[in-house]
């Protein structure tokens, strides 16, 4: 089947949801959802949602906590424009019902994260993310303008590649007319074509044996992008959020916020001293690279598998009101934070490079914009700072929204795609091979990619990764298409994209650290 719309966005988490809405006035507009609408980053995001609200707060202030937690690696330009630009992205997820906790007198109630200088997290409870989807999905369910498709997986966007010429990474004008769609309610491939294309597709987390991320996160969006001949930046800097609670097993691994942090939780080792000041005179609200390294090197030397997170000092009361969630969940098994040390350990989190874009929100390739988590702004630098990613997700999806109806009158739809040849066999074997691949990746990934590296690991992930990627490719060409084995060739992608490009930063910086070179260049 071929469907046309004005604009199509690939993913329904914050990024994807917000330009829907606001595409949605200017053309009709077709939503993908590999999943749900529910299942997305977005829901996942416990801390909150960065900006300047109140004195002595300012927008100065904002932008300095920013380019120090980015070690010298941000682009000014887009730290300035989401900065500047969040306070009106703030009312519009306000008049969107977004529910944001307020103090008896009618102000906000502000949190203060890792790296932050000022209190300036707006948040609802310890589950901001969940509050902002649940308001977002309600608004877009409404709108006659867009038509949502849950459950339909983007293979492949659609290039000149495929009416038959040659793209490489230095052909000019390489122009995105939309996208082959997997149905997965009828496992069918369906064509989607579009004026404007927007990849709003998240994290990378199941890349790695252990994230926050849900198990939908496997980059798809850069993905596509990189087989497309775009450009990808940035790749060897992936954040892990310090403190996940450690409880093995558990995936994704539960979060307990940064926000706990800023509220006075204090890190421990397993027998009870407090580290943090040997690192960093920031202590437990160093920035997350920082506080993660350090973390990393008191279970090396202590031979544990975990730290422990101290809030049993704060009253009670304020613990269980402003964390019900986490209280909640330790409680499950078998722990009173009121009480009790929280056992936490690193965790993939978020990744700070991506798809390429401009202050629009353009990719490399024309006609294809990028937002949120996939893209690469240059906001985040070498390391995010806590909170930063919600609003920068809304700053430029908004951007990419102006800058694409800006244009839409010059646009028409490609004349001719041919469909998805769907030639193949479903092997028998063909799943067991897709889930021992998988799981050789995130062993390969989290054993030699992780939160220190060396180019003697790099080297030999990448030798392992080659072997899995010529094994994927066969696999793919002989077999019909199906989620798993595109998420699998997805994942791959990704993997290289890390490790080579963390083999060609030879020094180390904010995310990034390597024995090699263990110092940052000037």
């Amino acid at each position: 089947m071929v469907y046309k719309f004005d604009f199509l966005v690939i993913g329904g988490g914050i990024a994807g949801i917000s330009f829907a809405l606001k595409a949605s006035k200017y053309g009709k507009v077709a939503l993908l959802c590999k999943t749900t609408l529910d299942e997305s980053n977005t829901s996942f995001a416990q801390g909150g949602i960065a900006t300047v609200m109140y004195e002595p707060d300012n927008f100065e202030k904002h932008i300095n906590d920013t380019l120090i937690a980015g070690d010298g690696h941000c682009r000014l330009e887009a730290v300035k424009k989401v900065v500047y630009e969040a306070p009106a992205q703030i009312q519009e997820l306000l008049n969107w019902h977004v529910d944001f906790d307020r103090c008896e007198d009618g102000r906000f109630d502000l949190h203060k994260e890792g790296g932050h200088g000022e209190f300036r997290i707006l948040h609802h409870k310890d589950n901001t993310g969940y509050e902002i989807q649940q308001s977002l999905n309600r608004e877009v369910r409404k709108n006659k303008n867009i038509t949502i498709f849950e459950h339909h997986f983007a293979i492949e966007i659609l290039t000149q590649h495929h009416l038959g010429e040659v793209v490489t990474h230095h052909t000019p004008n390489i122009e995105c007319y939309g996208a082959y769609v997997l149905n997965q309610n009828n496992n069918h491939i369906d064509t989607f074509l579009s004026k404007v294309t927007l990849l709003a597709t998240g994290g990378i987390g199941s890349v790695y044996s252990t994230t926050t991320n849900p198990a939908i996160a496997t980059g798809d969006g850069i993905a596509m992008v990189h087989r497309a001949r775009g450009v990808i930046e940035d790749m060897e800097f992936v954040q892990f959020h310090p403190t996940a609670l450690y409880h093995p097993g558990d995936k994704p691994s539960f979060l307990i916020t940064e926000a706990i942090r800023g509220y006075g939780a204090v890190l421990r080792t397993k027998d009870g001293k407090e580290f943090m000041h040997k690192y960093d005179a920031r202590g437990s609200l160093a920035p997350r690279d920082i506080v993660a390294r350090a973390i990393d090197n008191e279970m090396k030397i202590q031979g544990t598998d975990y730290v422990y997170l101290d809030v049993t000092h704060k009253d009670p009361e304020e613990t269980k009101k402003h964390f019900p969630n986490i209280y909640q969940k330790c409680l499950s098994l078998g722990i009173d934070i009121t009480k009790d040390y929280i056992p936490v350990s690193p965790t993939q989190h978020y990744l700070c490079g991506g798809i390429a874009v401009d202050l629009n929100g353009q990719t490399s390739i024309n006609r294809l914009y990028a937002a949120g988590e996939c893209s690469c702004t240059g906001l985040h630098g070498a390391n995010r700072l806590a909170s930063n990613s919600l609003i920068e997700a809304i700053v430029y999806a908004d951007s990419a929204v102006k800058h694409a109806a800006a244009h839409l009158d010059e646009l028409s739809y490609v004349d001719y795609m041919p469909e998805w040849n769907d030639e193949g066999t479903k092997l028998p074997e063909e799943m067991v091979l897709i889930t021992q691949s998988f799981r050789e990746v995130e062993q390969i990934m989290s054993t030699y990619v992780g939160i220190v590296r060396s180019n003697l690991r790099l080297h030999r992930a990448m030798s392992r990764l080659e072997i899995l990627y010529r094994e994927t490719e066969d696999l793919f060409e002989r077999s019909v298409v199906s989620r798993e084995i595109c998420e699998l060739r997805n994942v791959i992608s990704v993997a290289y994209l890390i490790i080579k490009h963390a083999l060609r930063r030879r020094e180390s910086r904010g995310l990034h650290y390597t024995v090699d070179y263990p110092h940052k260049n000037k």
